[in-house]
């Protein structure tokens, strides 16, 4: 658990701030501040999530600089002394509600500052996932890069290796490379292709909302900036003051669970439990929806299988008036032979959408009003694909993502 992951970095005086005290907003603060979420959330096109140790606290594991952390409990000289490991751990409301936005197409990408993989056990999709510490459950071939994802902790840390070897078939037989764990050290390097995507998500993004974090790290922490400084969103939800707290439009102080909670009832969307591992390694078939502040007849919570619900609606008026816009669909079909075929529906600016069936079909185009029966009919029958792989393979190609700029950089304390 953490208190073996901080046990097993090298020593580093500069841990930052621990011990900050937290503040808690009052029930009426709070219930105001979610409705303005609510309204960020359903106005935003590309919402990027900054994830912390906070988030993982519910699920056992402690946070580090929190009244009760780890380097907080280390510095008043006592043994922190916890039940939950890394393995037992399960994912927490807020990681289940993140999986359920990204499936719905509202959050676009997470980039997290854990090591705990429960953005993966959760099944949240690997390609719109940033690791840029890693994951205790990783390992990397050091030769071409592939990735397994373990059931169980890697036994090394600080990019050490663990003994095993790369399995990658090629042309002229296996890889044979050396596999090694992916958690950084101090000073380490971030991962390229992490740090890559992360890094231009943020800069795409129209709203950046960080949960759980107090930003002292970097370069993770100064990631929500670039959103900001190109006219963009900042909201901070954390007990503790955060470094950026001034440059945040929206700051709430209060348990990241119960934020989400209400943030999702707001939104008429559950939040999924969690049922066991579910490794997924690519984005499952997508469809979006996408929340508009605009009148309508049924709100996201009263469609229920394409069809509407009689039930009383309690939640903000800014929920009751998000409408329901399905702007792009993909599904995926297997056949008898196991084929699988890609139906994927988009619409552009223009109102024109574009549907291509499979790697070599053609595409048509129709009218948004008959694309949109379309879609809303694969949302109709839509199942989400579950994968439950204890242990997963997966090819990272950091190649792709090479940016000498970024890959520079180094974890470390923003000593600003």
């Amino acid at each position: 658990m953490s208190v073996n992951y901080a046990a097993g970095l090298s020593d580093y005086d500069h841990k930052g701030k621990c011990g900050l005290p937290e503040k808690y907003d009052p029930a009426e603060v709070l219930a105001e501040k979610v409705s303005q979420l609510v309204d960020i959330v359903c106005e935003s096109q590309h919402l990027v999530v900054h994830t912390g140790a906070g988030i993982s606290t519910s699920a056992g594991i402690p946070d580090f600089r929190g009244p009760k952390g780890v380097w907080t409990l280390e510095q008043k000289g006592e043994t922190p002394h916890f039940d939950t490991t890394f393995e037992s751990a399960c994912p927490s409301p807020t990681h289940m509600a993140l999986v359920e936005l990204e499936r719905l197409g509202i959050v676009k990408y997470v980039i997290s500052q854990n090591v705990d993989g429960l953005h993966v056990r959760s099944g949240f999709p690997r390609d719109k996932l940033s690791e840029l510490h890693g994951n205790m459950f990783v390992e990397q071939c050091d030769k071409c890069g592939k990735q397994y994802v373990r059931d169980t902790v890697v036994p090394t840390m600080a990019l050490k290796p663990t003994g095993g070897q790369c399995t990658q078939v090629k042309a002229r037989g296996r890889c044979r490379g050396k596999l090694h764990d992916t958690i950084l050290d101090w000073e380490d390097s971030l991962p390229d292709r992490d740090l890559t995507l992360a890094d231009e998500h943020s800069r795409r993004a129209d709203v950046a909302l960080v949960m759980g974090s107090s930003l002292q790290i970097v370069p993770s922490g100064n990631l929500p900036l670039l959103t900001k400084r190109r006219g963009g969103k900042l909201v901070i939800i954390n007990l503790q003051a955060s470094k950026h707290d001034k440059h945040a439009d929206l700051r709430i102080h209060g348990y990241v669970d119960e934020v989400m909670s209400m943030v999702m009832n707001r939104l008429g969307i559950n939040i999924p439990k969690y049922t066991g591992p579910n490794t997924v390694l690519e984005s499952p078939a997508r469809h979006r929806v996408t929340l508009r502040p605009l009148k309508c007849e049924h709100t996201v919570n009263n469609l229920h299988n394409g069809q509407p619900q009689d039930k009383q609606d309690t939640r903000s008026e800014s929920a009751n008036t998000c409408a329901i816009k399905a702007e792009e669909a993909t599904e995926a079909k297997t056949d008898s032979s196991g084929v699988e075929d890609r139906v994927k529906i988009s619409v552009d600016r223009d109102n024109e959408a574009t549907v291509s069936v499979g790697s070599s079909a053609s595409n048509s185009l129709c009218s948004s009003d008959q694309s949109l029966q379309k879609i809303e009919e694969r949302i109709t029958n839509h199942e989400t694909p579950s994968t439950n792989l204890p242990e997963q393979e997966v090819m990272l190609n950091s190649s792709q993502h090479t940016d000498s700029a970024v890959a520079t950089k180094r974890l470390k304390l923003d000593s600003e």
